[in-house]
């Protein structure tokens, strides 16, 4: 992932720790452009929060390929009208009221299938902070609109394009596509994504800096 300085991760653990008491359930938004590193900061938190927290990605919401492809936009995959926006909207205002004793299944992506996988994670009601992360969630288009006021905290990690772009295109490469395609894939469509993300950033309560 992008680095952050041992100091900096701390004072973010002890931010999202502060979120995490007990008597409430709190949801953490963690925004930004493709490549900014969300997803592992998101998993780092929540491993060092040590039981406190769940991790549900924006990302098990991607619609089917199959489905992108009835659409005629698998060629905009990952653009915001290639989500199923109201149904994450539906769980995270369901997840913010656990009822006891239920347990709640949210979906995942997986990036080795490049498809999302229903019921994949478990969020029991007991657990005091669920992390979300995703491109779109300070987007002030409906449905994402929705989105926003159901966090109770958002960031928006912010990575340099020098450095953002060349990991982004590392990582499409190491999940199948040629170095041809993932670089035109970025330059085309995580790059028009990444602009769009960029607007909601003025919406964050803290913005991260990644190096």
């Amino acid at each position: 992932m992008p680095r952050m300085d041992a100091q900096g991760f701390d004072r973010l653990v002890a931010r999202a720790r502060g979120l995490a008491a007990p008597g409430r359930r709190r949801v953490l938004g963690l925004a930004g452009a493709p490549g900014a590193g969300k997803s592992t900061l998101a998993a780092r938190l929540v491993e060092r929060l040590d039981g406190l927290a769940v991790l549900v990605p924006m990302d098990g919401f991607h619609l089917a390929q199959a489905e992108l492809d009835r659409l005629g936009r698998a060629d905009r995959k990952g653009a915001p009208d290639t989500f199923d926006a109201a149904g994450y909207a539906a769980l995270l205002a369901r997840l913010r009221a656990p009822e006891p004793g239920t347990t709640v299944y949210a979906p995942a992506f997986d990036r080795a299938l490049e498809e999302p996988v229903a019921g994949s994670i478990a969020v029991p009601p007991d657990i005091p902070l669920v992390v979300t992360e995703g491109n779109y969630l300070l987007h002030d288009e409906p449905p994402w609109s929705a989105v926003l006021p159901l966090l109770d905290e958002t960031w928006y990690l912010d990575l340099d394009p020098a450095h953002r772009v060349p990991r982004l295109v590392a990582r499409h490469i190491r999940f199948g596509k040629d170095p041809d395609h993932a670089a035109r894939w970025v330059h085309d469509s995580d790059e028009a994504n990444a602009r769009l993300v960029a607007r909601g950033r003025h919406r964050a309560h803290l913005v991260v800096p990644m190096d």
